[in-house]
């Protein structure tokens, strides 16, 4: 893996812990600021700037269209309340979703990609396979499959 595809492994991670915390709080933004004062504050779990700007840049970005991105989840996981998936997986394809609708520089099979690989990292042993048919479903749903302006 690239230097690049590091940073970018290691952004996707960050984010998916504070988009965990900022659910696990209730919704509340500013618990995200204490996970990033966390990183600052133990050495061994610092992150690199590079892997903190772009993981400040996912959650945000998933913040800023959390509405249509949960519509696109919801839609696609068939079977499956909103509200019942896990937090991580939720948070997963919030990450996935918003790569695939706004991150043009990221190919679609990039970012599904990857979300499967975190999700074998920290979800459940289904994990990855339900990430990847969700965001299979939503690549489809809004053209990313067939390539980026």
């Amino acid at each position: 893996m690239s230097t690049l595809g590091v940073t970018r492994r290691r952004g996707r991670e960050l984010a998916l812990q504070a988009l965990y915390q900022i659910d696990v709080a209730g919704g509340v933004a500013h618990a995200a600021a204490e996970l990033w004062r966390h990183f600052d504050e133990a050495e061994t779990t610092a992150a690199p700037e590079d892997a903190r700007a772009f993981a400040n840049e996912l959650v945000s970005g998933v913040a800023g269209e959390r509405e249509r991105i949960d519509g696109l989840i919801a839609a696609a996981a068939e079977h499956w309340r909103f509200e019942r998936l896990s937090q991580v997986d939720r948070n997963i394809l919030r990450i996935g979703a918003y790569e695939l609708l706004c991150r043009f520089d990221v190919p679609a099979s990039v970012a599904i990609d990857e979300a499967i690989e975190i999700a074998k990292r920290f979800g459940t042993d289904e994990s990855a396979t339900f990430v990847n048919g969700v965001l299979d479903h939503i690549a489809g749903v809004v053209g990313a499959k067939e390539g980026r302006p």
